[in-house]
């Protein structure tokens, strides 16, 4: 009996402690001045923004504007980088010739504040309504793109937002389907707080999706990718770019997958 209480007591303390420290397993925030050239923002005519969310905390964004476009492109990065890490895939994202907004969640770069699953949320919520508020695109000109994690960030906006269409690329259908891929302890995925559902989610989204997954993606595995699409509701597309990583997508897929963005950002429900 004292063995088997021992037990019960010992597996509860690894339950207390993963849900205090959750978020610093989850969440890996490069800060301010870390991944941040300003010689490159120049040279992309990226404007630094400011925005406040529902509740208080001040985020921080990159904003490239493109006068000829009506469309704007909300660009979510993923986890252990931030917007100043980002602008070389905003450079590229440049080339569709939309405008594009990129934000930092709470604690990432400059922003304010600690990420939480509810925050990040929040944080989302407040770029959106940036461009509706302040930049005045309408909803259907507004394409949600997230990548990795900022791929679950945009799909559980997108079911909750009108917007004109949905890219998600390297992303996976849950935070518990990464906890069984990452430990491998039976039922510790149930363990955490944080769920980033996208699997339940994405049915919800009333808007024209594109998932892009690599081959050969060492953090989340192509099938996961699959998931995603299976569950997706019409009209869809995936985008499968061979031999690419988790975090090499638009070097391996190059010109073609700009293409593609291109062609989806152009036409959405066409692709």
């Amino acid at each position: 009996m004292v063995v088997w209480l021992a037990a019960a007591a010992g597996l509860l303390c690894v339950v207390v402690l993963i849900r205090v420290l959750e978020n610093q397993f989850i969440y890996f925030p490069p800060r301010y001045p870390e991944g941040f050239p300003s010689q490159q923002m120049i040279d992309m005519n990226v404007e630094e923004i400011w925005m406040t969310t529902q509740d208080g905390v001040r985020i921080n964004a990159f904003y490239h504007s493109n006068p000829t476009s009506h469309q704007a492109l909300l660009w979510f990065h993923g986890n252990a980088e931030n917007i100043g890490y980002g602008l070389d895939h905003l450079k590229a994202l440049s080339e569709i010739g939309v405008n594009i907004l990129a934000v930092d969640y709470r604690g990432y770069g400059k922003s304010e504040g600690k990420p939480d699953e509810t925050g990040v949320y929040r944080d989302a919520d407040a770029a959106y309504d940036y461009l509706v508020t302040q930049r005045h695109f309408r909803a259907q000109d507004i394409l949600l793109y997230g990548v990795s994690l900022g791929g679950a960030v945009a799909i559980d906006l997108a079911s909750r937002r009108p917007c004109g269409g949905l890219i998600v690329q390297s992303s996976f259908p849950s935070a518990r389907a990464m906890a069984r891929r990452m430990f491998r302890i039976p039922l510790l995925e149930y363990v955490p707080k944080s769920k980033f559902d996208s699997l339940a989610k994405i049915p919800a989204v009333h808007a024209p999706i594109l998932i892009a997954h690599g081959t050969r993606d060492e953090v989340v595995p192509f099938e996961m990718g699959r998931q995603l699409f299976a569950a997706a509701p019409e009209p869809k597309r995936f985008f499968l770019i061979e031999g690419a990583g988790h975090n090499d997508m638009l070097e391996v897929g190059g010109e073609r997958y700009l293409a593609c963005l291109k062609g989806f950002v152009e036409k959405p429900a066409a692709e």
